[in-house]
């Protein structure tokens, strides 16, 4: 696992929130993507907590 949660410059579609988490936890990005496309059709505040991630979690330099 890597050290901390960054938002890659490298690799990511929109905002590059799940390349981040997906570099952070070891997976692939297109795995983590898939996920939350899929939590996206559960009930809940999906949106809000990308959107929320994308604006807290710092730019990779």
């Amino acid at each position: 696992m890597a050290s901390s949660l960054v938002r890659p410059s490298d690799g990511r579609w929109i905002g590059g929130v799940c390349a981040g988490l997906a570099r952070r936890f070891g997976i692939s990005a297109n795995t983590m993507r898939l996920i939350f496309v899929i939590s996206c059709l559960l009930p809940g505040p999906q949106f809000l907590i990308y959107i929320a991630l994308w604006i807290l979690v710092p730019e990779e330099r």
